[in-house]
């Protein structure tokens, strides 16, 4: 199981986040990947977590009546805390949830509304880098993955900080990731061609009507700090700003 945590963002989910990416037990004795989001209120344990159901596996009314299943379980575990013992537990009842006959019965459009202003395949991810040795070479390698894919967004420097924001279809973004830590992209210090070790995922999320659509991927260097949180309140992404990139920058 891995886990990443993040900080909270916006007064209804002030305290905690955290994303644990797992696998359980589906129908036909198939491998789920899983991916729970649990909202952890200042409170915690004394009121249930805020949870949330994602897998490219299930379908939405299955994920639904996975995350009714797992707050009916913590109802059952309140006062202490529970986040590891939830996710223990759906890896060992998810295939007994999936086979109850009411699961993906219901309409997946009347359980979640599809909005006409939002592209349901439009996601945003940024990356954070550690460092490029070979940074020309390494640049070209990022612009033409990204065109390969047809993803647009921004590859950013601000002093040694290195990001990169990727917009696009999930599944173009998961195949960037793959060639990212696949590849020998860089040098290490002796100057051989070596594999990106040193990367790691800050957020992903479908694009919201307030996020931008960025037309191109671009190349760009910033002076100071407040150039670079100015190119992220442009593009509608603020709050992430500073809950992901300013303690990079601290």
């Amino acid at each position: 199981v891995s886990v990443i945590w993040f900080p909270a963002l916006g007064r209804k989910t002030d305290g905690t986040v955290f994303r644990i990416h797992t696998k359980a037990e589906g129908l036909m004795d198939v491998a789920v990947p899983l991916e729970l989001v649990f909202h952890l209120p200042v409170n915690y344990p004394l009121c249930l977590p805020g949870i949330s159901i994602n897998s490219e596996h299930l379908t939405r009314a299955q994920c639904v009546t996975v995350k009714e299943k797992l707050l009916e379980q913590a109802e059952n575990l309140l006062s202490g805390p529970m986040v590891h013992e939830l996710v223990l537990w759906i890896q060992q009842n998810l295939r007994c949830i999936l086979n109850q006959p009411e699961t993906g019965s219901g309409s997946e459009e009347s359980t979640f509304p599809t909005s006409p202003t939002v592209d349901d395949g439009l996601w945003i991810t940024l990356l954070h880098l550690d460092h490029m040795r070979a940074k020309t070479k390494y640049v070209k390698t990022v612009q033409k993955w990204a065109s390969d894919l047809r993803l647009t967004g921004r590859l950013m420097f601000m002093g040694k900080v290195i990001l990169i924001l990727l917009q696009g279809d999930r599944s173009n973004i998961k195949e960037y990731l793959i060639l990212q830590k696949t590849s020998k992209v860089d040098v290490d210090s002796s100057g051989k061609k070596c594999k990106e070790k040193m990367i790691s995922v800050l957020f992903e999320t479908k694009v919201q009507t307030e996020h931008k659509r960025f037309l191109a991927f671009e190349v760009k260097e910033y002076s100071s700090l407040d150039e670079l949180q100015k190119e992220f309140e442009t593009a509608g992404l603020k709050k992430l700003f500073s809950a992901f990139v300013l303690g990079l920058v601290k």
